[in-house]
């Protein structure tokens, strides 16, 4: 536990700023998943509604890889630490502002253009808060302990979901269905400004990251990291691309497709629903320890290959489960899901960061990380709409079973490589 202590504040900024990120990108998932659709997009079906929704929450995927270029060209300039205060403050920013927008009977157009320029603010600023987190705990772990250092980061997830559907439970028994759709929605938003200024304070409060400081008396810094990235590591980037595509299809489906699928078109009570969740999210935190330990006693490669094969498997048993009608086999079944995640985003922290040289490395962590989810994350809740439409809550869980394929083909691209 000595590690833990000495380095208590570093762990606890890497930890916040995720908690921050997963906070502000959940309750965005929440509310599109509940309300955006006829608020903000109003179509002939609710079906339509909705996938127009969930294409605004996509919109942030794909500004992630554009933040994490900006700011992963900045973090391997000038440093980690001002970089990830910069993208806390537009990532936080963007979110609060959501909580004044109008909606379409309001302002028509106007309403949800404005909705999706703030969804890409908090996907840009997005882009360079996971990489950075990573490098802030791994780059500073002891011997031994990258993978236990960088499992903090990855906490951040379950407490920043803890917040966010914990708020949201509290909202949907205090307020009726009425009340929340009318103004009820706007108070997470509004709440995630207390989250940043005490991700600010202390961020604030810690210094640059030893390799990082090493390697600027070595050499000068990349002029154009993003060019070295691609001229000299552009396998590792395709593989850590591909690597994060389960850990995002597994997190987006048990969460914000399961609460729009199990509320609106399998009839579930809403309020049930999130608390099934936040139990569940707790298997997800077990996960990621677990991961950690086992990561830095074998090896992240072994822990992160278990995972996608589980992943299939969690694939094939995830729609049965969520349309099987029983409590206890859907939690049974979110549970064992974000068990996975954790088996596939745990070990994510030090195997990714490892893959490439400290002058490209917060670049290429924040390139492979955000454009895998891309391909993870943005189309899950779309794909499993597409699916469920056509065949059923059974076919949603094919895309995971997928997506864990897809990660076990990054992992082998690399199996054979020395980490940089």
């Amino acid at each position: 536990m000595a590690p833990y202590r000495a380095h208590r504040r570093i762990l606890t900024a890497s930890l916040v700023g995720t908690a921050v990120e997963f906070y502000d990108f959940y309750i965005y998932g929440t509310a599109a998943a509940l309300v955006f659709g006829p608020l903000f997009f109003p179509a002939e079906s609710a079906s339509a509604q909705q996938m127009l929704a969930f294409m605004s929450f996509g919109l942030a995927f794909f500004a992630r890889p554009v933040g994490a270029i900006v700011f992963g060209h900045y973090g391997d300039r000038i440093g980690r630490k001002s970089t990830l205060v910069a993208s806390l403050m537009l990532m936080g920013g963007s979110t609060l502002l959501i909580a004044f927008l109008p909606t379409y009977a309001m302002a028509g157009w106007i309403a949800p253009l404005l909705l999706c320029i703030l969804r890409f603010g908090q996907g840009f600023g997005l882009g360079g808060e996971w990489g950075g987190a990573a490098l802030l705990a791994v780059e500073n772990a002891p011997p031994g302990w990258k993978s236990r250092f960088g499992m903090f980061p990855q906490l951040g997830a379950p407490v920043g979901f803890l917040a966010a559907n914990g708020l949201f439970l509290l909202l949907g028994l205090g307020l009726s269905d009425a009340d929340f759709a009318a103004w009820g929605w706007r108070i997470p938003f509004l709440f995630s400004a207390l989250l940043v200024g005490l991700g600010l304070w202390v961020r604030l409060k810690i210094g640059e990251t030893p390799d990082f400081a090493a390697a600027l008396e070595e050499d000068k810094p990349a002029p154009v990291p993003i060019g070295e990235l691609f001229r000299n590591h552009l396998v590792a980037t395709l593989a850590g691309t591909f690597a994060v595509v389960a850990c995002f299809a597994i997190f987006y489906l048990a969460t914000s497709f399961a609460l729009s699928h199990g509320t609106k078109e399998l009839g579930y009570p809403k309020e049930q629903f999130l608390l099934i969740q936040l139990g569940a999210i707790l298997f997800m935190a077990g996960g990621i320890i677990f991961a950690g330990y086992v990561s830095d006693a074998s090896s992240s490669q072994r822990v992160l290959t278990w995972g996608c094969g589980a992943t299939i498997l969690a694939g094939i048993l995830f729609g049965p489960s969520l349309g099987s009608g029983s409590w206890f086999l859907i939690f049974l079944g979110l549970a064992a899901s974000l068990f996975v995640m954790g088996l596939v985003y745990g070990p994510l922290g030090s195997w990714l960061t490892a893959l490439f040289p400290v002058r490209v490395r917060y670049t290429g962590a924040s390139v492979a990380f955000n454009v895998g989810g891309i391909l993870g994350g943005a189309a899950a809740p779309i794909a499993a709409q597409w699916l469920g439409d056509r065949g059923g809550t059974n076919m949603v869980g094919l895309y995971l079973a997928l997506a864990g394929v897809v990660s076990w083909v990054g992992l082998m691209m690399v199996r054979k490589t020395r980490p940089a």
